[in-house]
């Protein structure tokens, strides 16, 4: 695609305002930090806030997790990528992957009201291996988003700033892990209340504001002029959009929704009769936001604009310095830093909730824990995995083949995961053997090591034809129930079958999530719907809870400031 000719010289913004900025800020994040911080911290309010959130932090931050700065910049390569359905494909199946979490995250609530991480709630289910299968997935998925967030740092930095890639990397983790570090998701969760307002807010001003000055509506006609857009890109029902972005990213986040614990941790958190309002926000909040966002990348195909560097993570910065002003620049810049902070800090509580609860908690005993030694884990793991995805930011992987990775990744555990909650009958053994089932038969297919033709191929379209039943069938079933769902994903496969086979071998991000889906359930099945095992749910109640005896009654932490500091001067020494 050729690069526009009359396109303005790129605007950038001095070192001093940057460092301005920065400082205004990750300061101001940090003063919260501080309004909440205590002298003695709480090992269970670090990782849960106490279980009793309220309505406007919990939907506030819900939002904020979700609109992170990666899913700005992949719905921005969606749309460069496949036109004007990109956008729409990457945000719409987002905001209603949010919703579907709403009636599983009910009955996880349920089963386990006090637990911390979803992984700690599978050793109560079924045990050692179960619990380290679901807690090393979300370690390497927080870690991978972890990463993605720094580069998307990274490439707002360079490209707004005279800063380097690698200085902007190191700042932005530097203030992410400062105000994170001693309040844990506390820190995380009352910050993201102003970080979202901020990301409306400057969404609402600078995506108008960059279509008008970049020519309106007339842009759309000069591009399919000038040659810079395909048919497929045109059409808002673009099948090669569908099959290349929107459906992989249905899977994809439907695992992203069950499997991710940066999303478990506020479903502990939330005051449980919150549930319902809060997901309902966030997916409105999400869709438009990241829907409007993704139009950029819209614009830039039309416009015939060439990424910088080749690098399609720079196409939302780019669009922002050379369309803005100096004033709504740095109001762009501090939209996309509170979009990754707000993900960020997310990971790192996660993280730190991972190794506090499954790692070390289970591992010396719940009894056993000393919860100040506890405490010093959780930062020292925030430490470390800053340090970590600041060495694999350096590649500057392609932020969009990330995220439909992990999610497919994370496809392999949806189903014996949901199972585990509603079946009395699935076992340890099934849960463990279908999990690694699906990756074994995910990874050839997700990365073409075996070629999907002849026998093979025939296998790899069979398998993920199920595939599309499991996923619409999981989906009915949280909100229907089981008689739905069971025809829902039987009419779906009977659907699929006409014109499934020679066709879908040629997606394979596509097929490879549709496959593990399909594996895992097939095993997780098989080897379960014969057993004798009668598991009693109200056990896992009993093995999850509080690790430190001195974690007070649950108090409600409201939406207001006010009430912010209101509830954090009540809730501990100072």
């Amino acid at each position: 695609m050729p690069p526009a000719t009359d396109a303005p010289e790129l605007s950038q913004l001095s070192i001093p305002v940057v460092i301005l900025l920065i400082v205004i800020f990750y300061g101001g994040t940090l003063l919260m930090s501080f309004i909440i911080g205590r002298k003695k911290e709480n090992a269970d309010a670090y990782m849960t806030a106490g279980n009793r959130i309220g309505f406007g932090v919990s939907a506030a931050s819900m939002t904020a997790t979700w609109i992170w700065a990666s899913s700005m910049y992949a719905s921005a390569e969606a749309g460069y990528n496949y036109g004007v359905s990109g956008p729409i494909h990457y945000g719409l199946w987002g905001a209603l992957m949010i919703l579907f979490i709403y009636p599983f995250g009910r009955r996880i609530r349920k089963v386990a009201p006090r637990a911390h991480t979803l992984a700690e709630v599978m050793y109560a289910r079924h045990g050692r291996s179960s619990q380290l299968m679901l807690a090393g997935s979300n370690v390497l998925g927080s870690v991978i988003s972890l990463t993605s967030n720094f580069i998307a740092g990274g490439a707002l930095i360079a490209i707004l700033s005279p800063l380097s890639f690698g200085a902007g990397i190191v700042i932005v983790a530097a203030g992410v892990l400062l105000y994170t570090l001693w309040s844990g998701f506390r820190a995380s969760v009352l910050t993201d209340f102003a970080q979202v307002m901020a990301m409306l807010g400057a969404a609402a001003i600078i995506i108008p504001v960059i279509f008008f000055v970049a020519g309106g509506p007339g842009m759309f006609e000069a591009g399919v002029s000038a040659g810079n857009v395909t048919a497929q890109q045109q059409n808002f029902f673009s099948s090669d959009a569908f099959m290349n972005q929107g459906a992989p990213y249905i899977a994809a986040v439907l695992a992203y929704a069950i499997g991710n614990q940066t999303i478990a941790q506020r479903l502990f958190a939330v005051r449980e009769d919150l549930i319902k309002p809060t997901f309902i926000t966030a997916t409105v909040g999400y869709g438009a936001t990241v829907i409007g966002i993704g139009m950029l990348g819209v614009m830039a195909l039309y416009l015939g604009v060439e990424p910088l560097q080749g690098d399609t993570n720079n196409l939302i910065p780019q669009m922002a310095g050379t369309y803005l002003g100096p004033v709504l620049l740095a109001l762009a810049f501090i939209m996309i830093i509170g979009s990754l902070s707000s993900t960020a800090d997310s990971d790192l509580s996660a993280l730190s909730s991972i190794v506090m609860t499954d790692i070390y908690g289970q591992g010396k005993g719940r009894k056993n824990v000393n919860p100040r030694f506890m405490l010093l884990v959780g930062r020292i793991t925030m430490i470390v995995a800053t340090a970590a995805a600041l060495y694999f930011a350096t590649a500057r992987f392609s932020i969009l083949d990330l995220l439909v990775f992990v999610g497919a990744l994370w496809g392999c555990l949806v189903f014996p995961v949901i199972a585990s909650f509603y079946w009395k009958k699935v076992t340890n053994a099934a849960f463990t053997v279908s999990v690694l089932a699906a990756l074994a038969f995910f990874l050839p297919v997700r990365f073409d090591w075996i070629p999907a033709v002849g026998a093979w191929g025939i296998v790899v379209e069979a398998l993920a034809i199920v595939g599309i039943g499991v996923v619409l069938g999981i989906m009915s079933f949280g909100f229907f129930g089981m008689r739905p769902a069971i025809i829902v994903g039987t009419v779906a496969v009977v659907a699929v079958l006409p014109f499934g086979f020679g066709y879908l071998r040629d997606y394979p991000v596509l097929s490879g999530s549709l496959v593990a889906y399909a594996v895992s359930f097939l095993v997780c099945y098989f080897m379960s719907f014969r057993s004798q095992q009668d598991y009693d749910f109200s056990k896992i109640a009993k093995v999850t809870g509080n690790f430190d005896e001195s974690t007070p009654a649950a108090t409600d932490v409201n939406g207001s400031t006010d009430e912010l500091t209101a509830s954090a001067s009540t809730q501990g020494e100072k």
